[in-house]
């Protein structure tokens, strides 16, 4: 029972990365009029996560396009989203953004379909913005405290909406998921397990948290102060990683 407990949050730490991004790289297999090859194909995409499933939103002009036909077969990986000095500090000390790495098949989407997957775009948009506008003061605080450079998942999706570039819509219907920790280390994740699973419902504005978090200095002490209270950790300097519960000292 233990096990299967872990097994979950490894599944929900997956489905939260997912929420939280915006876009991922995707791997199709090179193909042209004769048939597949075995060189890949590699591009940064935009998605929507959403009733666990990565609806991708595909430039009209890229090679995917061309590939699925042939060969439907992907793979998408996507980095939890770490803002601003946050990366570079990472990098320093040679730890690496958890990921999520989905195998699975891309279906493209024909013209209702299409226009309902824009328009559950537009509903996620709509409401988060609504959220916000209707936080609390101390969560205002935090993603007003985030620079500007930093950016909600909604407003990086905007663009899909704008209309100034012909986008072709998959739905990725996955067939594994694999969660790689900040060590490098993988975890195979039981379907099963990933689709009973939930985001955590702050993932969507993860990126504005995290950096409004560690920008200030007031909040990173509070964070201290209870890594010292009920963690028995004496921090001297502390950074916020991700939505839930990973902090680095």
């Amino acid at each position: 029972m233990k096990n299967k407990a872990v097994v979950l949050t490894v599944a929900e730490k997956c489905k939260t990365i997912l929420a939280s991004n915006w876009q991922g790289h995707l791997n199709t297999i090179k193909a042209d009029a004769k048939g597949s090859k075995e060189e890949i194909h590699t591009s940064k995409v935009k998605y929507l996560f959403k009733k666990g499933k990565p609806y991708i939103w595909i430039p009209e002009n890229d090679l995917h396009n061309v590939n699925t036909i042939i060969d439907e077969r992907g793979s998408l990986a996507v980095t939890n989203p770490i803002p601003g000095p946050l990366g570079s500090l990472l990098r320093s000390v040679k730890k690496l953004p958890a990921r999520v790495a989905l195998t699975g098949d891309m279906v493209p989407l024909k013209d209702e379909k299409v226009q309902l997957a824009t328009e559950s775009l537009r509903e996620t948009i709509l409401s988060e913005w609504k959220a916000v506008s209707h936080a609390s003061y101390s969560v205002s605080g935090i993603l007003s405290s985030s620079s500007l450079s930093c950016t909600s998942r909604s407003e990086n999706l905007q663009d899909v909406l704008d209309g100034s570039e012909p986008y072709v819509v998959y739905k990725f219907d996955t067939r594994s998921c694999t969660y790689i920790d900040g060590n490098a280390s993988t975890h195979e994740v039981d379907w099963d397990d990933f689709q009973v699973s939930k985001a955590d419902v702050l993932s969507p504005f993860s990126e504005k948290i995290i950096d409004g978090i560690n920008q200030s200095q007031a909040r990173r002490r509070a964070l201290m102060l209870f890594c010292f209270v009920y963690l028995n950790v004496n921090a001297r300097h502390l950074c916020y990683l991700s939505i839930g519960e990973d902090l680095m000292w």
